[in-house]
């Protein structure tokens, strides 16, 4: 099943959509009401007058993640910079809402608090401001100028290529190799990992008396396809399939074959999308399970700036 096409904005609107529904009504907590402004029918004038959101609803876009918008927006001009989404985050913890990029890298998101959302989009529409720049200044919650610290490593390079095929459909983990320079070192990560099956997975045989609670093996489809060469965390997002729920995918890039602890480069499908949290090969295991079952989210393994991360301590 497909989500909808989005409808094109008219100049000077932002699309805000609302992605979590209940029987069928939209769900939008508590962000309405908190973002400043007035209301005319499905138009929301932010205070200041310079943004106008249009607010949609409609079931065909429960579970519309940040990935999935890129494939849903019209061709043709006017092309829209950013679209918002009211997700799960929003209404039932209260976040921010998802600024998603449709510019720049489309797919990726960051986080605006909805008391900021007139004066940050009125910055991008004017182009006061980028979608890096965002990227670029928020903290490890994927909140643009949070109060919780920067993360150790940003997702704002620019590219070296913008076209990839999309990523295969499953709804457990991915291990895609996007460096192809160390072939014995790529052998060894997967011999680290439990090794990889006939089928292309890498996990699947391991002793389950043998496992290390606190290192637990990761299970995950293996793609190792020099379509996906240099492929960055923060174009990750648009190339998974959706309606799979895939738990993550880790990249195995060059930090992979030169740093010890063989460190995968995990990227955030769900709550900021392109995210990257860098970990120790064999941490990628446990933040898979926690992931899948709700234990904990994205931003307990993003790694601090200058603070040494709980797994190493």
């Amino acid at each position: 099943m497909s989500f909808p096409e989005l409808p094109t904005p008219a100049p000077g609107e932002v699309l805000l959509v609302c992605t979590c529904y209940q029987d069928g009504t939209a769900l939008w907590g508590r962000l309405l009401g908190e973002i400043k402004g007035r209301r005319e029918g499905d138009v929301l004038h932010v205070e200041g007058g310079r943004v106008r959101l249009r607010v949609l609803e409609g079931r065909g876009w429960d579970g519309l993640l940040g990935g999935n918008v890129p494939a849903l927006v019209p061709p043709g001009p006017p092309a829209p910079l950013v679209i918002l989404l009211a997700d799960i985050p929003v209404v039932y913890g209260g976040g921010a809402p998802l600024l998603v990029d449709l510019a720049q890298i489309p797919g990726r998101g960051v986080r605006v608090p909805s008391g900021r959302l007139g004066e940050v989009l009125g910055a991008l529409l004017d182009g006061a401001l980028t979608f890096d720049h965002l990227v670029g200044d928020m903290d490890v919650d994927g909140i643009y100028q949070g109060d919780a610290g920067r993360p150790a490593f940003l997702a704002t390079a620019t590219p070296s290529r913008w076209i990839f095929p999309s990523l295969p459909s499953t709804a457990a983990a991915m291990l895609v190799r996007t460096s192809f320079d160390d072939e014995e070192g790529w052998r060894g990560l997967l011999a680290q990992l439990g090794g990889a099956d006939e089928e292309g997975w890498v996990g699947r045989n391991v002793d389950l008396d043998e496992i290390d609670v606190e290192r637990y093996p990761l299970t995950a489809l293996v793609v190792d396809d020099r379509a996906f060469e240099d492929l960055r965390p923060g174009q990750v997002p648009a190339l998974v399939p959706p309606r799979e729920h895939t738990t993550l995918v880790a990249l195995a890039d060059a930090r992979t074959f030169t740093e010890p602890g063989r460190p995968l480069t995990v990227v955030d499908l769900y709550d900021t999308p392109g995210q990257p949290a860098v970990l120790p090969c064999d941490m990628v295991g446990s933040m898979a399970c926690n992931l899948e079952i709700a234990n904990m989210d994205f931003r307990d393994f993003v790694p601090e700036k200058d603070v040494k991360p709980w797994w190493e301590r």
